[in-house]
Formats: structure tokens, C-alpha cells, sequence
């Protein structure tokens, strides 16, 4: 039987379908701390997984689908599962629907991601990634949850929201940078993103993690803020040419 290169990033992919379903069985004997570390190690595999399709130069269609599958269950069920379990159960039919976004719009997000993929790199993902968003949901998790009460006070209360909030992110047309390639052709396009990804990984080991939920926090906001800068910017732009229109449009209709 002949190995070939394609099966290198297909070993990461399916580690990280394992982490997911590792996590969903942690959340069902309630270990939640556990099972949000299984989902972060997942986004581990996610990540290595392109790295050594780039590295082995095996990236394929077949490695894009299996790619999306592991990442429907590690990043929508798992995560949505996880909500349930530990909080959203308390909100009965209506936590059960809150709860099952992650899942359902992660999906969407990814049938619509592989429809529209023309070629393996991307500068920009329109939306915010499934693995951020449920990254964002477990890190808020193991910053907030308390082990003996769970989440508490107005922790409890933003639980929900927030969640609402990553999941319609994620079919928004918000665009989310990609990981930076670390050659010197990645420095020479994209210094900053190399930089403040560096700096984000340092910040990550001094605290031992602590930081997770902050600093994507703080991922998801650049995204927002930008688009925001770019619709206000090409409003005032549009604005602009109303203004003009008027006077256009009334020496036409003199020369009809």
C-alpha cells in the first residue's frame, strides 16, 4: 500500500475530528474544563493541518471536505453542545435553539466557504471562522466559569448573547485575516499580521493561556472595526456623489 504525501495533513485533520468528539464526551459527564481544552487542542490540529498541506504541497478537494466535516463536529457540535450542558439547558426550548447556532450557522458557514473557494490561499476569510468563533466560546468558558458554582452573575447573563453574537459573525460578511505565513515572503505582504500573531502566541505562554478569550476578543473586534471604517467610509463616498446627481441630472434633462 503506497503512502502518499496527502496523508500527512489528513492525520492532523482527523486528530482534530478526534478532539471533537473527545470534547463531546467530556460535556455529557460534565467536565467541561476538559472538554474546552479538547476543543482548543483541535484548533491545534486545524491549524497544522494547512501547514503541512502548504509544506508537502498535498492540498486537494479531498482534504477541503474532510477538512469541513472534522470542523462541523470539533467547532459547531462540540462548542453547541458544551453551551447546553453547562448553562443554556437552564433556558429550556429557547436554549436549545441558542445553543444549536454554533452548530447549524458553522455549517452554513462552511457549505458556503467550500462553494466559493477558488484556490488554496486566501488573504481574508469572509466571515469569522468557525474555529474563532467556538474558540471565543470555550475561551470565555475557562475564563468565567467557577468550578464549584459555574457561571455566575452578569458572566451567566452575557453567556447567551455572546454566543448569539459569534455565530451570526460567522455568515456576516465581516473579513477575518488569515494566519500569516511565516516566510519572507509572508513578512514582506503581511509584517503586521506576523507581528501582532507573534506577539498574541508570547502573550498566550507568559499567561498560561489566561489571555485566550481576550485576545480573540480582540481578533473578532479588528474585523468589526474595520468593516465598520470601510461601509462608513464608502457611505460618505456615495453621499458624496448624491450630492452631485442633482445637478447632473437636471442639465440632461434640459438637453432632452
Amino acid at each position: 500500500m503506497k503512502i502518499t504525501r496527502a496523508v500527512v495533513p489528513s492525520l492532523f485533520t482527523v486528530l482534530n475530528m478526534f478532539c471533537g468528539f473527545v470534547s463531546l464526551i467530556h460535556s455529557s459527564e460534565g467536565q467541561f474544563d476538559v472538554a474546552a481544552w479538547f476543543i482548543v487542542l483541535a484548533g491545534i490540529f486545524d491549524s497544522l493541518d494547512g501547514v503541512m498541506a502548504r509544506i508537502t504541497k498535498s492540498s486537494s478537494s479531498f482534504g477541503v471536505e474532510i477538512d469541513s466535516l472534522s470542523d462541523v463536529i470539533s467547532f459547531g457540535a462540540a462548542p453547541a453542545f458544551l453551551a447546553y450542558k453547562l448553562y443554556l439547558f437552564h433556558y429550556e426550548g429557547i436554549g436549545i435553539l441558542i445553543s444549536a447556532l454554533p452548530l447549524i450557522l458553522g455549517g452554513i458557514r462552511l457549505a458556503r466557504f467550500n462553494v466559493q473557494l477558488i484556490g488554496f490561499d486566501k488573504d481574508y476569510f469572509s466571515g469569522l471562522p468557525i474555529p474563532s468563533s467556538a474558540i471565543t466560546i470555550v475561551a470565555y468558558v475557562l475564563t468565567y466559569r467557577n468550578e464549584v458554582f459555574g457561571l455566575r452573575g452578569l458572566a451567566a447573563d452575557a453567556f447567551a448573547p455572546m454566543i448569539v453574537i459569534v455565530s451570526l459573525l460567522m455568515v456576516s460578511k465581516v473579513k477575518y485575516d488569515t494566519l500569516p505565513k511565516f516566510t519572507r515572503k509572508g513578512w514582506k505582504h503581511h509584517r503586521w499580521r506576523i507581528i501582532l500573531t507573534t506577539c498574541a502566541a508570547v502573550i498566550l505562554v507568559v499567561t498560561r493561556m489566561r489571555a485566550l478569550f481576550f485576545i480573540f476578543i480582540f481578533f473578532i473586534l479588528t474585523g468589526i472595526i474595520r468593516w465598520l471604517y470601510h461601509g462608513t467610509r464608502k457611505m460618505l463616498g456615495m453621499v458624496k456623489v448624491k450630492e452631485e446627481e442633482p445637478d447632473i441630472e437636471e442639465a440632461t434633462s434640459y438637453d432632452v
